[in-house]
């Protein structure tokens, strides 16, 4: 089986954030002095990195999951915990990132260098020394760690190659990326024996130098899904220039410029920007051609018109690279919802949403009266009963925020 994988699942779970810690100074006769609790680390981020070294999605099919490092507790002594490490997860260039579930685009690695943060670990928790006050001289309580991001993504290669050979199945492209680069692909003579795209880079003297791929074969009806349609096509949207390729020497298929026909329209009809791409048409198995054309011609066999091709394609790729410099990578950033909003559940059930709402629970340590004090505190700060008030809360009705719950009271 090839090595090239062209889709792939990805679980990233980002460290978790260390908790502070609760402490008192001792210092000689006195038992307890101010509190010294050190805060704890941050937990590690994730991030994805086009890389030009890796060449397929092949490592993450039986491996999906990637976990970072969490944050080092916090210490007394106001001794700090240290951060995690973080991961960074390498892809190779033209990497489209969407979320699994939703679909949803979140990224587009296209060049090498390019970052995304995928999941951002979580925050560390303060210990007791940070909420000395006036009014709260030993604070008995400190922050949790905060939970780092853990989603699914789905990630889809979008091959990178300045020129794509198009053509009909057994047409000839393997042979002709066998003769012009390096690349050894599976060459026998039934349909579809490249079902895997081919990477061949080619270098001849005094020519600029050029990625060439060989997308398996098209058929007509490709474009609405026939055969293997959109998941040959869609390796060719990023190619600068286009080779399309038809039979001199098939008896029994359509003749050559019906087959020109036919894969412009598959290509038309499947992103119509692809027809205004510069392109050459050539004609293949020139030595054993039984139709006439008037075009150009190879013979991958003799060599016949070979290193003409390689010419006219290296002229083009120059072309087209000075008129589209390399596309920036695209990367979707998801503002993140602050404050808090309120969502009716069902009759006297509510939830509160939103990063910094669910933040004030998530770090604190809901056990403690005091800590329970201070969350009540937070929310009045951040306007919660008002809100609530607003939605038609009444008192005893159930508010959640996320798997924590209170008894609504009004306000006197």
């Amino acid at each position: 089986m090839s090595g090239f994988v062209d889709e792939a699942q990805l679980n990233v779970k980002a460290g978790d954030g260390g908790a502070g810690c609760v402490s008192f100074r001792r210092e000689g006769p006195e038992a307890f002095g101010g509190p010294n609790g050190g805060d704890g680390g941050k937990g590690a981020d994730i991030w994805l990195v086009a890389d030009r070294n890796v060449a397929s999605l092949l490592g993450f099919r039986d491996h999906p999951h990637r976990k970072a490092d969490s944050g080092v507790h916090g210490s007394g002594k106001d001794q700090h915990g240290k951060r995690g490490k973080d991961l960074e997860v390498h892809v190779p260039e033209g990497t489209v990132v969407t979320d699994l579930y939703t679909g949803e685009l979140l990224a587009d690695l296209a060049n090498h260098g390019d970052r995304w943060l995928c999941a951002a670990g979580g925050r560390g928790g303060r210990g007791n020394a940070k909420f000395l006050s006036n009014r709260r001289r030993a604070p008995t309580f400190a922050e949790q760690g905060e939970h780092g991001e853990d989603r699914w993504l789905k990630l889809e290669l979008k091959l990178m190659a300045d020129v794509a050979l198009v053509g009909f199945p057994n047409v000839g492209k393997s042979t002709l990326i066998s003769v012009i680069s390096a690349a050894k692909p599976k060459i026998a003579n039934y349909p579809f024996t490249t079902l895997e795209p081919n990477l061949g880079v080619v270098r001849a003297p005094g020519l600029t130098e050029f990625v060439v791929a060989d997308i398996p074969g098209l058929i007509e009806g490709a474009s609405e899904g026939k055969g293997l349609g959109h998941k040959f096509l869609k390796h060719i949207e990023r190619a600068r220039v286009l080779c399309v390729m038809v039979d001199l020497a098939d008896i029994d298929g359509p003749d050559p410029y019906e087959q020109e026909r036919i894969l412009l329209n598959e290509l038309g009809e499947y992103q119509p920007e692809l027809l205004e791409r510069p392109r050459v048409v050539v004609g293949t198995k020139s030595d054993s051609a039984i139709f006439d054309w008037e075009g150009e011609r190879v013979s991958s066999v003799t060599n016949q018109g070979v290193r003409e091709l390689v010419a006219r394609l290296s002229q083009l790729v120059h072309q087209a690279r000075q008129e589209q410099p390399a596309s920036e990578g695209i990367v979707i950033i998801r503002p993140e919802q602050d404050g808090a909003r309120v969502e009716k559940l069902e009759e006297h059930e509510f939830r509160l949403v939103g990063r910094q709402v669910e933040r004030v629970v998530a770090l604190n340590d809901v056990t403690t009266p005091e800590a329970l004090s201070y969350i009540d505190y937070q929310l009045k700060r951040l306007g919660v009963p008002r809100m609530l008030s607003r939605a038609g809360a009444q008192d005893g009705d159930v508010v959640w925020i996320a798997s924590f719950s209170f008894e609504y009271q009004e306000e006197p």
